[in-house]
């Protein structure tokens, strides 16, 4: 728990405090998911280094020098390691502005392996740096969780340390050593002879060692003239730079914060800007979701005649339209929520029964938002199947068109797909990719959700169907797309994700996928190109996500799929068997 709060402190850190707004260097009026992720690494870059500086700034006052040298009071001077003759000031420590990305560090494999890092450093033509005195990002996280409480301070932190040695491998003893003197306990060292130059070996060292500790180790170690670099992998050898992400379905309770904010009571252009009585409405809807915790039931919204008249109108609109031009799945699933009577055009569907439909059918399930979350946020959520849906309704002087999304808007565009299969793994699948992802891949998931699960085609019987929720809930862009006025490609992840789009018109460009599968196989084999450092999977028995990043957790699989293909080989024979 005392590392998940650290973490989340980190994340708080740096969170986004703009409102999404052309005045703060927004992109465009309309909302979308690849602006928000556009918008979103911007921002975070000039905080990251707002916030960077000052925490390297304030190393000349009390509060992160204390920190950095609490764990000193507990070392007898006799005991001080020394690693390199002369001791910087710490008032002459140089800045190092620029963020190191997540892709920088090492490789994960079956153990920690070095592997990885070696080839991405001579791939980067990485040079060693001369010059490794400055406070770095990872101590400055480090020193703020270590800040947080005497307690914290004195927690056990499990890390990883990559050293670069200049001086061969002898130089490991000196490590060695100042572990030791630190009161460190090593549970892992792993060396290989290191692919770059001037650089004699790396070494891959796992220990566990208070934060204090932890802290004062790894400045005595840049200040050494013996080490060319060095990285601090945390938490299942996540670098402690890497982005948080929630390991749990509880966890999503935190990414509910923050919020877009693309409001009526914001923006002028907004159709309910003049109407007090529908911005009053929102707020109060806003807080229901505001107030949601895992676990809870999804709370009910009496909807009024006007929203239930709103949503009469676009319901039957799609309900004339889908018959021709939406695809076979999300044509069965919208004939099945008909048949339980979960869509009528008498009543807006509650967010709770419509949760428990998608349980029943592919283990989705709803979570009500306030509004826009963050793309990394809404992103994280499919990864343990929920999908993050709003409970207001479009104002009524604009049923066909909403400049954000409303209920209506996931109601008849997101939910039927959400109950396929293949659909339902697919959305997963992007879920999970974004998962410690960096910044400019978020980019990049949110580009492809948005040519795919917001503004996809399909073929289906050499005709063009619809599948994307932005298409399916706005019958004008849905005519458009099928018509010979806009390109149609054929879906390439690699390809579309950094295709620009169009947000003040429709599209120019639609992506075709052949199938579901054909895109989820497509969509696996670009993602296994990532740069992040770790794989994960979701557990559905626990709600989890695991990182996998040890011989037992993929034994523990292994062990798992083989059980599973013991049960499928068996039900293969017994329906080759005779009547």
């Amino acid at each position: 728990m005392m590392a998940v709060a650290a973490a989340q402190k980190n994340r708080e850190m740096f969170a986004i405090k703009k409102s999404y707004s052309i005045e703060n260097g927004y992109p465009s009026r309309r909302r979308s998911l690849v602006d928000d992720a556009r918008f979103e690494t911007l921002v975070v870059k000039q905080t990251k280094q707002t916030v960077l500086e000052e925490a390297r700034n304030k190393a000349n006052d009390e509060s992160l020098e204390e920190c950095i040298l609490q764990a000193e009071e507990h070392i007898p001077a006799e005991q001080n390691v020394e690693l390199q003759d002369e001791q910087p000031n710490l008032e002459n420590l140089p800045l190092e502005n620029e963020y190191v990305p997540v892709e920088e560090e090492v490789e994960i494999e079956q153990e920690p392996s070095l592997q990885q890092e070696q080839t991405q450093g001579q791939e980067a033509g990485e040079e060693p740096t001369k010059n490794d005195y400055g406070l770095t990002e990872d101590e400055i996280l480090l020193a703020n969780a270590a800040c947080s409480s005497p307690e914290a301070e004195a927690a056990m932190q499990s890390a990883a340390l990559v050293v670069r040695l200049k001086e061969g491998i002898s130089s490991l003893g000196r490590i060695l050593k100042a572990i030791e003197t630190f009161h460190g306990q090593v549970q892992h060292v792993e060396s290989r002879q290191s692919r770059v130059e001037g650089v004699g070996h790396d070494v891959l060292i796992k220990l566990d060692m208070t934060r204090g500790n932890l802290l004062q180790l790894i400045r005595s170690l840049r200040q050494s003239g013996s080490f060319s670099s060095m990285n601090l992998l945390a938490e299942n050898n996540i670098s402690v730079k890497a982005p948080w992400f929630p390991k749990h379905a509880s966890e999503l309770d935190n990414c509910n914060h923050l919020m877009t904010k693309y409001e009526p009571d914001l923006d002028m252009n907004h159709p309910g800007f003049a109407d007090k009585v529908y911005r009053q409405r929102r707020k109060e809807i806003a807080e229901i979701a505001f107030a949601y915790k895992y676990g809870d039931p999804i709370p009910y919204i009496a909807y009024t005649d006007v929203e239930v008249k709103t949503w009469r109108s676009v319901f039957k609109t799609v309900q004339d339209l889908a018959p021709k031009h939406a695809c076979a799945e999300y044509r069965a699933a919208f004939q099945k929520l008909q048949d339980e009577q979960i869509f009528v055009d008498h009543r807006l569907p509650q967010l709770q029964e419509m949760s428990d439909f998608l349980r029943k059918n592919t283990g989705f399930s709803l979570r009500p938002a306030a509004g826009l979350l963050t793309a990394r946020d809404f992103l994280a959520s499919l990864a343990f199947r929920i999908f993050q849906s709003t409970q207001y309704v479009r104002h009524v002087n604009s049923p066909y068109h909403t400049p954000e999304p409303d209920s209506i808007h996931e109601l008849l565009g997101h939910m039927p797909l959400l109950a396929d299969p293949s659909f339902a793994q697919f959305s997963q699948e992007i879920g999970l990719a974004s998962l410690g992802a960096s910044d400019e891949e978020i980019e990049k998931l949110s580009t492809v959700y948005w040519f795919t699960v917001e503004f996809g085609l399909c073929k289906e019987h050499g005709q063009i169907k619809a599948y994307g929720a932005g298409l399916l809930s706005s019958y004008g862009e849905l005519l458009h797309a099928i018509s010979d006025k806009c390109e149609h490609r054929a879906f390439e992840p690699a390809s579309t994700a950094v295709q620009p789009y169009q947000d003040q018109e429709y599209q120019p460009i639609y992506y075709v996928a052949e199938s579901f599968e054909d895109a989820k196989d497509k969509f696996r084999r670009w993602v296994s190109t990532m740069s992040r450092p770790f794989e994960v999977r979701f557990n559905p028995h626990t709600e989890r996500v695991e990182v996998l990043d040890s011989v037992d957790k993929l034994e523990t699989l292994v062990h798992q799929m083989n059980t599973e293909i013991l049960h499928l080989t068996n039900a293969i024979h017994k329906l080759k068997r005779p009547f």
